[in-house]
């Protein structure tokens, strides 16, 4: 026997083991052994599941409803999920005034708070894509926070523009 031949046998035999375990992988428990579909595997993460849309789409319709009220010079802006919130303390400048634009775009609410209080207004924001609009006055730093009620999802989108 020629070491080519034995090659060739090797090779054949390594393609039905592997023909067999693709075969014995793919078969259902299900009587009759027919394979399962594609249709049944899981979605993946960035698929919309059938309670609402993706991440993705919250973030493009919430960028979308501010870009539709944005005025002013653009001072500071981002996107932050609801679970996450949003902690910053922009760069503002003594004695000017500024507008913060919110919006939540998912379920349930969240809850707008300025630090020192006299900054702005607190205020419920609901997360069903409207735009929520506030005044800052800035005396000393500020500090914005936005935090999820419990259970809310979704993305909360937000600009600070001076005015």
């Amino acid at each position: 026997m020629t070491s080519s031949y034995l090659r060739a046998v090797r090779l054949a035999g390594s393609a039905v083991v592997v023909a067999f375990l693709l075969t014995s992988c793919t078969e259902s428990d299900s009587v009759g052994g027919e394979a399962e579909s594609s249709s049944q595997l899981p979605p993946s993460r960035s698929t919309p599941t059938a309670t609402g849309p993706s991440e993705k789409e919250l973030t493009n319709q919430a960028q979308a409803a501010l870009a539709a009220v944005h005025g002013g010079a653009l001072v500071e802006a981002g996107v932050e999920r609801v679970t996450d919130g949003i902690h910053t303390e922009p760069g503002l400048s003594k004695g000017k005034i500024y507008r913060l634009n919110l919006i939540c775009a998912g379920s349930g609410s969240a809850e707008l708070e300025f630090v020192p209080t006299n900054a702005g207004t607190a205020a419920s924001v609901p997360c069903d894509k409207s735009v929520v609009q506030q005044r800052i006055t800035v005396d000393k730093l500020v500090r914005i926070n936005v935090n999820g009620a419990k259970g809310a999802t979704g993305v909360i989108a937000w600009q600070i523009d001076a005015l």
